[in-house]
Order: C-alpha cells, then sequence, then structure tokens
C-alpha cells in the first residue's frame, strides 16, 4: 500500500502529533497526581503525629531551627513543625516566632501539643515581617556557638533535610549552606533583575551565590553575630526580602553560599498555603528588585561584577534551570515538587 499523500498525508501527521501529545499529557497529569497523592499522605503523617506522638521534637544535633507564623498561616504551621520532628536528627532547640501574644499566652491545641513536646513559643515584634524567623534569635546574645537554621512555616521538610544541611555545614563551617540557591547575574556591571538570575552552579562557591529561605538555609555562628552587629538596618531597604538582607550581610563580610547538593532541591507545600506569602508580592510584583536596589552599596555590586568577571565573563553563561529536586518522605526523588519553579 502507498503512503498517503497530500491532504490524507497531513491528517495522517495531525493524528500522530495528537497521540504523541496525548501521551505526553498523560504522563505529565499521572505525575502532578501523584505529586498530590505524597503531599496528602506527608500532610496526614505530620497531622496524625501531632495528636499521637509523645516524643521530644528535640535531639543532639547541635543546631538551632527557628521559624515564624502569622495569621491563617497559625493553623497549618504545626504540619511544618512535625516534618522537621520527624526527621533523621533533630535540633537542640526548635523555636517557632509568632507576633501574636494571645497565641504565646494560650496556644491552640496542635501548637500546645508541640509546646509540651519541647517547641519553644515565642512572641515575635508584628513589624519585622519575615525577619522573624532570624531577627530576634540573632540579637538574643552577645556571640553565637551553635548555627542556626532558618525554616518556612508552609513546608513539608523531608527526613534527611537537617541532617544534609549539618553534614555541609562539616565539611565548611565558615559557609552559608543552602538547599537551594540562586546565581545573581550582572550586565554591564548593574544587578540584572531577579527573574533572569540563574541558578546555583552546583558543587561551586560564589559570592554571587543567593540562598532562597524556601528549602532551609544554615548560617554560620558569625553570620549571626554579624546580623545582630548590623541591627535593624533592613527595615529601610529590604523590609519584606529576608533572603536579601540575609545575603548581602553574608557578602559585606566576606562569606560566601555553598548550595547543597545542586541546590536546586524542593519540598512540598503543606496543602493550601502555595499562593500565600510574600511570593506574590516578591516575585510576581516585582518587590524583589526594588529591595535588592535599595539594599546592594555601589560597593556590593562591585564585588558581585568582580565574582562574575572572575568566573564568568561580562556577559554571564546561561544554564538551564535545573528540574527542583522534590525531596518527599522518602528522600529526594527526581520529580518536580509542589512549589512553582524559578526564584522566590
Amino acid at each position: 500500500m502507498n503512503p498517503p499523500r497530500g491532504p490524507g498525508r497531513l491528517r495522517a501527521l495531525v493524528r500522530t502529533l495528537a497521540r504523541v501529545a496525548a501521551r505526553a499529557l498523560t504522563a505529565q497529569l499521572l505525575r502532578w497526581l501523584l505529586s498530590l497523592v505524597r503531599i496528602g499522605r506527608d500532610a496526614a503523617a505530620a497531622a496524625l503525629a501531632n495528636r499521637t506522638a509523645t516524643s521530644s521534637v528535640l535531639g543532639e544535633a547541635p543546631v538551632v531551627v527557628s521559624l515564624a507564623s502569622h495569621g491563617r498561616r497559625l493553623r497549618t504551621v504545626h504540619l511544618a513543625v512535625e516534618a522537621i520532628a520527624a526527621g533523621t536528627v533533630r535540633p537542640r532547640r526548635l523555636v517557632l516566632w509568632v507576633p501574636d501574644a494571645a497565641v504565646v499566652a494560650d496556644p491552640p491545641p496542635p501548637l500546645a501539643r508541640l509546646v509540651a513536646r519541647g517547641l519553644e513559643l515565642r512572641r515575635a515584634d508584628p513589624d519585622r515581617g519575615p525577619h522573624n524567623k532570624y531577627w530576634h534569635h540573632v540579637v538574643s546574645c552577645a556571640h553565637h556557638e551553635l548555627p542556626l537554621v532558618t525554616a518556612d512555616d508552609d513546608v513539608l521538610y523531608g527526613p534527611g533535610w537537617l541532617e544534609q544541611l549539618l553534614a555541609a555545614h562539616a565539611r565548611h563551617p565558615q559557609d552559608v549552606v543552602a538547599h537551594r540557591a540562586h546565581r545573581i547575574r550582572l550586565e554591564n556591571g548593574r544587578v540584572l533583575p531577579y527573574a533572569q538570575w540563574g541558578p546555583a552552579v552546583p558543587g561551586t562557591v560564589s559570592r554571587r551565590t543567593f540562598a532562597t529561605g524556601l528549602s532551609g538555609v544554615l548560617y554560620p555562628p558569625r553570620v549571626l553575630d554579624a546580623l545582630r552587629e548590623a541591627g535593624p538596618a533592613f527595615e529601610r531597604c529590604c523590609p519584606r526580602a529576608d533572603d536579601v538582607w540575609l545575603h548581602v550581610t553574608a557578602l559585606r563580610l566576606g562569606v560566601p553560599v555553598r548550595p547543597v547538593a545542586d541546590g536546586a532541591t524542593t519540598y512540598p507545600a503543606v496543602p493550601g498555603t502555595v499562593w500565600g506569602g510574600l511570593w506574590p508580592r516578591n516575585v510576581l510584583g516585582g518587590g524583589n528588585d526594588a529591595q535588592v536596589a535599595a539594599t546592594y552599596t555601589p560597593e556590593d555590586v562591585a564585588v558581585l561584577w568582580r565574582d562574575q568577571l572572575a568566573t564568568e565573563g561580562p556577559v554571564p553563561r546561561l544554564r538551564p534551570r535545573p528540574r527542583g529536586r522534590r525531596a518527599g518522605r522518602g528522600g529526594p526523588r527526581g520529580v518536580r515538587g509542589a512549589r512553582t519553579p524559578g526564584p522566590r
């Protein structure tokens, strides 16, 4: 039989392409549904642990883990805390900062159960915004001995989350360590918009590597001391971008950021929290760019520019953004997490 020609050949090609597209969409839909099932399982496990567990949320790991929450997030933050407590290692201190004095005085049952197991529930300043996750801790003493890991209140961290950060810290105790990071890009000595920054380069350390707090970041004691010395200057330049202030403080101290693995690990979001928080305002609304411009001085930008010239040249090489490793309850997996990809 002769192959179809003319319109018949075109119709055959269209049918073939439609079948290929349908198979691809089906595979993507199945991956998405499987991701939802895993997230639901993780959230259900955390909720069950909150009602039934009696073991301490604390352990022997020489680190403080700190997170902040407020408003509607207080209804679900216990799930994020339970995920941290279910890790392969547990911190010596686990602190949740909230701005509502009534919640601290009389916490809701899920948080009350965690307090009974060792969670520290502390009052935060309502005006500090996202900086609450680290600010009150860094000003609590004149000199810090333990590193601090910051966490988000809307993430279900995997069991190896803290252990991996501490392992990287043990190898590089003076560096900031992050599960997820970007690389600042510049052109003609000017910082490009946040949406044009590239992914961190695995296995490298750079002054331009920018840690994102979403997946957890470890700050060594000397950075904590520098944050305390810097005071609340972030209020004037980046009141809603804690990652920006944390990076510029490390930059001025000469401390690089080191990504864990490929620097693209993501964790599933607590159900119902994906579109909340600062992401819409800072990323979609351009809030990060305004706060970066207000925070980085010409001297800071010059340091970043020299770093780029030394490592990539005046025109930064574009690398494809890696698919975020979803690290769920069973550890890292090679599928995209529930988070929207790209800078946050």
